[in-house]
Order: C-alpha cells, then sequence, then structure tokens
C-alpha cells in the first residue's frame, strides 16, 4: 500500500478554532483564529471553509464557541437560540450543518435540564463537536474503502469542485475515494474540473493531489464533454451537500451537466456522501433552496474584472441531479446501487439511521 499524506483542514486548542483560509490556497497556507461564534459564522458564509461535511463540523464547534462566550460573560443561557440561528443562516443548502447543529442544540437542552453548567457545560459541547469531527473522518476512510472496489485497476476519473480533506474532517468523500484506490496502488489518474466562479478544483482539488502525487489534469468546466467523447473518462466520482428521500442530488454548479454527459457517454456516474447528508424530510431535489451568491463572483477572477460594467450575471452555488442520472452513492454504510426512495428507505433504515 502507498502511504498517503494526512491533511487537516482544523484545529482546535483552549476553545478556539483554527482553519485553513481556503481562499488563499493554493498561493499560501494561512491559519485564521476563529474566537467568536459571529467569527465562525462569518468565516461559513465567507467560504473561508466550505465543503458540506466540514461547514457541518466547524457549525458544531462555533456553537460551542457561542456557549462559551456566554458562560464567560456571565450571559443568559436563552442567548443560545441566538447562537444556533446565527450559525444555521450561514448557508442554506448544505443539510450536514443543520444536521450538526440540530444534533448540538438537542445536546445543549439535555444537559441544561440536567442542571449542567458553566465550564462543565462548555466541556461538554467541545466534546460533542469534537465525536461529530472524528466521526466524519472515520466515515470518509470508510466511504473511501467502500468506493474504491467500483473504480477498475486502471482507471482515469473526472472530479468537480473540492471534496478532499479540505471539504471535510480530512481524507475526504469523492476524493477520499480516489485517495483510497491511490492508497491500494490503483493506477489511477484525476480529470480535475476547474469549477468556476470559485475555482475549487483549480485552487484545492489539485493542490491536494500534488501533496499526495496523485496524477492529475486541470481542465476547463466546459471540456469535460470531448474528453468523454475521446474515451478519457473511465468514472465520474462527486461529493454531495444534500440527498433528498428520492435519491436527487443537490451539489457544486455543474454537477448536473456532468451527469447529462455521463450518461450519454455511458460512464458511470457516482455520488459519494456520509448518511449526514441524507434530508429525508425533503422529498425532491425541487424542494431544496439553492444558494445564490454574489453576481460580482461570475464577473471576476483572481480579483479582476471579466466582463464589462453593467453585464447582469446569475450565480447560481448549486445544482440538482435527479436520481435517474445517478449510478450508486457511496456511504459509510455501505453502496446505493439502486438510486430510488425505496431503496434509500430500507438501506438506511436497515443501517439503524
Amino acid at each position: 500500500m502507498r502511504k498517503i499524506k494526512d491533511i487537516r483542514p482544523i484545529d482546535v486548542k483552549d476553545y478556539k478554532l483554527y482553519v485553513i483560509d481556503q481562499l488563499k490556497l493554493p498561493q499560501e497556507t494561512v491559519w485564521v483564529e476563529l474566537s467568536t461564534y459571529r467569527e465562525v459564522a462569518k468565516a461559513i458564509k465567507d467560504m473561508i471553509i466550505r465543503g458540506a461535511p466540514l461547514i457541518g463540523i466547524v457549525g458544531a464547534y462555533g456553537f460551542a464557541i457561542g456557549i462559551r462566550q456566554i458562560v464567560e460573560e456571565n450571559r443568559s443561557l436563552n442567548e443560545a437560540e441566538e447562537v444556533l440561528e446565527t450559525l444555521k443562516n450561514t448557508r442554506p443548502t448544505a443539510v450536514n450543518l443543520f444536521w450538526a447543529l440540530d444534533r448540538m442544540w438537542k445536546k445543549f437542552r439535555k444537559w441544561t435540564e440536567e442542571g449542567i453548567e458553566g465550564k462543565k457545560l462548555v466541556d461538554a459541547l467541545f466534546k460533542e463537536a469534537n465525536r461529530i469531527d472524528v466521526e466524519d473522518y472515520h466515515a470518509n476512510k470508510a466511504i473511501g474503502g467502500y468506493g474504491q472496489v467500483l473504480l477498475p485497476e486502471k482507471c482515469n476519473v473526472l472530479t468537480h469542485c473540492n471534496t478532499g480533506a479540505l471539504a471535510t474532517s480530512g481524507w475526504g468523500t469523492a476524493l477520499g475515494v480516489i485517495r483510497s484506490a491511490f492508497e491500494m496502488e490503483k493506477d489511477i489518474t484525476v480529470y480535475v474540473d476547474e469549477t468556476r466562479p470559485y475555482l475549487q478544483g483549480a485552487r484545492l482539488t489539485a493542490w491536494e493531489l500534488l501533496q499526495e502525487g496523485i496524477p492529475h489534469y486541470l481542465i476547463t468546466d466546459n471540456s469535460a464533454g470531448f474528453l468523454m467523447s475521446k474515451g478519457l473518462i473511465d468514472a465520474v466520482i462527486v461529493g454531495a451537500d444534500r440527498i433528498t428521500a428520492n435519491g436527487d442530488v443537490a451539489n457544486k454548479i455543474g454537477t448536473y451537466s456532468l451527469a447529462i454527459l455521463a450518461e450519454a457517454h455511458d460512464i458511470p456516474f457516482y455520488v459519494a456522501a456520509p448518511t449526514s447528508t441524507f434530508d429525508l424530510n425533503t422529498k425532491s431535489g425541487k424542494d431544496i433552496p439553492i444558494e445564490e451568491r454574489d453576481e460580482t463572483e461570475v464577473k471576476k477572477c483572481g480579483g479582476c474584472d471579466i466582463a464589462p460594467e453593467g453585464t447582469k450575471a446569475l450565480n447560481y452555488s448549486f445544482d440538482i441531479t435527479p436520481a435517474s442520472k445517478i449510478t450508486a452513492i457511496i456511504t459509510e454504510k455501505g453502496i446505493i446501487s439502486h438510486v430510488d426512495e425505496e431503496h434509500i428507505t430500507k438501506f438506511l433504515k436497515y443501517r439503524g439511521i
């Protein structure tokens, strides 16, 4: 087996959170200290950190930090709800954030009802956030183990956005599958979509692959179909920000186009995500709120204007890929090979989720 570098995007010291500023990569690696819950909220909203699983983890730590602030300043714990809502209102699409915050809120309510308060309450909340953190890492490793089996010994894989260590607690989801395949000494070459407008593929995925020594090519987003037509792509693996009850997937804008192209060229299209990404309360993709960000992100690149002044732009961050276009969903509990509501419900119920 090959040795794989363990990249870690966050750290916790003295009740403070430290994160890699992903807006600064790949030019420089800068760690940012987040000592208040509003700083955590801003880091999520401004995409200093991003990736559905990592947003959930950071949100959990942010809640613990917010309660620490309340306790240290001798304020009422009734203000905890403001902390919760501030963090929930940062990004609307990735369900992992709401899953993690709901878990923290339930623990907070339970412990306060039991009379736990002060430093004991703060310590308990930080430990719970750490559990979410550690669980995500092990889930990613399991996703990688299951997913790598789907890739042949020699495989050209196309991926979109960043789904690696920088989007999670470490290892990654879709990129974690690629890491695991490479670790098993499979002959893997990765084709990395640049992922406009934030260029997470170019800036982050390529950076991670370079750290690991995994062979890769950076490609423009609109060249994927041509590469498929030339027989250069054997599989597509993407992550997910939310998976609905019927198997529709919300992911970074451009994912839907890749699914259509993969189907047209008879190429398997895989989604890799932890079970915390499933939102069974949302029936289908049409019910998912899609974040629309500032149009200037589209009209600029690297800080430079690339469109005429006065031109309007649309900047949807995510799109919806119908379940019918997905070959399989890879989770830490196994692989869902029939992507529809019946099989998803049975799969999750059988595994106690």
